[in-house]
């Protein structure tokens, strides 16, 4: 196994005591209290609905009395309802996908842009990236946040970055090669396919310079990391991030993998029941809850993510003092994770509904074939189309296959069944079939 120089970025802040992190937030959090409080409509309503003042924010210890933020106040702001700066001060914005067909917008100002810069130069220092590196970026690049970050931490760092983007795998496999990338950042199953297409395409894994990677954006377990340094004779680091919060960058694996260090001069990380809503010690498993405290643009308090995790405050062996996230286990909601991109069964049964031709009964099959993730959508003709119609019956489905395409950003099979064929239920609909495991 390859191993890289221990590198950390910005010591003064990962590395600062807890008394000294809690007076940094807390300077922070009033600050940006009274920044919401002030330019955010749905903020001052919240919080005059609480009859809370920004002033009644003094630390952290009252993070508590805020009120919690979720998507669906951010689609129903839509689409620049949540901003704390002016429109002219936007200069980038980015958007993930909505259950309604509303994208969730976030919009970023120069200063974000330099936050987001810097905690992904971190995150990709954890991994040994230096100014010496070439780092191949192969996340997808748009209103996803996963290639935009990557390629911002790799350039504040100084490194040669390769904006790859996704798909084209024998492009990938071949710049791979010949530029001499040392450091991969993608999506975990993307990396592990790319690692078993290595041999296929007469190419040798001893002919690469890669060491390193960051891989995110969906779930991931220890044993694919086995797997994934094994295929390309790596570290393969954890990294974790969401658009609504900052992107790539939020949190990040130190070379010790046991654990995600939360960049905590920038957000504040809690874990709540996610039943009660009450705040839980660390080592407790719950909801994480994220506020950010130097965003401009867009902050969020108390941003419930849905992803079930738990936090440790242990001093690492790496000499990085902030809290670290474990394994992501799941979500309290029931968003699916393709490729990297959210998808929600409301999404597609909208992209079908679209279509004539096709009746509302479907199923969504979810598999990981040579470890990338498939989706196949079994969707019963209309009652009055006769399956025999061949012609006709291959339009809708590439019909389909362009709405669903269109409305979620991610490929799928379709498969076109006899009307009544697909199983009823009598409660609560079965829309969705995950085989991943």
């Amino acid at each position: 196994m390859a191993k890289v120089k221990d590198y950390i970025y910005r010591p003064e802040f990962e590395c600062m005591s807890r008394p000294e992190l809690e007076a940094l937030q807390s300077e922070r959090l009033r600050k940006t209290v009274e920044r919401v409080y002030q330019n955010c409509g749905p903020y001052r309503a919240k919080m005059d609905a609480c009859k809370l003042r920004p002033s009644d924010i003094r630390s952290v210890k009252d993070l508590a009395k805020l009120p919690f933020t979720v998507k669906h106040d951010l689609r129903e702001a839509y689409p620049f309802g949540f901003y704390s700066a002016a429109q002219s001060e936007i200069v980038e914005v980015h958007a993930s996908s909505g259950t309604t067909g509303k994208l969730t917008v976030v919009g970023y100002t120069q200063n974000d842009i330099g936050v987001w810069a810097e905690i992904a130069a971190r995150s990709l220092a954890m991994a040994g990236v230096t100014e010496d590196s070439l780092v191949h970026v192969a996340y997808g690049y748009g209103l996803f946040t996963g290639g935009l970050g990557a390629h911002y931490g790799a350039q504040k760092i100084g490194a040669s970055t390769v904006p790859a983007s996704a798909g084209n795998t024998i492009r990938q496999l071949t710049l791979l090669r010949d530029f001499g990338a040392t450091h991969l950042c993608c999506t975990p199953s993307y990396a592990i396919f790319l690692g078993t297409e290595i041999e296929k395409a007469g190419m040798n894994i001893e002919d690469f310079s890669l060491i390193g990677g960051a891989f995110g954006a969906e779930p991931w377990t220890y044993q694919m990391r086995g797997e994934l340094e094994r295929l390309l004779h790596i570290d393969a680091l954890d990294i974790y991030g969401l658009s609504e919060i900052c992107g790539p960058g939020v949190s990040m694996e130190c070379m010790q993998k046991h654990g995600n260090h939360v960049q905590e001069d920038h957000f504040i990380p809690e874990i709540i029941d996610p039943e009660t809503l009450e705040p839980l010690p660390f080592g407790s498993e719950g909801e994480l809850v994220f506020t950010t405290i130097t965003k401009t643009g867009q902050p969020l308090i108390r941003y419930r993510t849905r992803d079930l995790c738990t936090l440790y405050d242990e001093k690492c062996a790496c000499g990085r003092t902030t809290v670290k996230m474990g394994k992501v286990k799941g979500r309290s909601d029931d968003m699916l994770i393709i490729r990297g991109v959210n998808v929600f069964p409301s999404q597609i049964e909208a992209a079908i509904m679209n279509v004539a031709g096709v009746s509302p009964h479907y199923m969504i099959y979810v598999d990981r074939v040579n470890n990338l993730d498939v989706m196949e959508i079994d969707i019963e003709l209309d009652g009055n189309l006769a399956p025999d119609r061949v012609s006709e019956i291959e339009s809708i489905q590439k019909k389909v296959e362009t709405e669903v395409n269109s409305y979620i950003g991610v490929s799928a099979r379709i498969k076109l069944c006899e009307s009544g064929s697909i199983r009823r239920s009598e409660g609560k609909a079965v829309r969705v079939i995950d085989r991943r495991g």
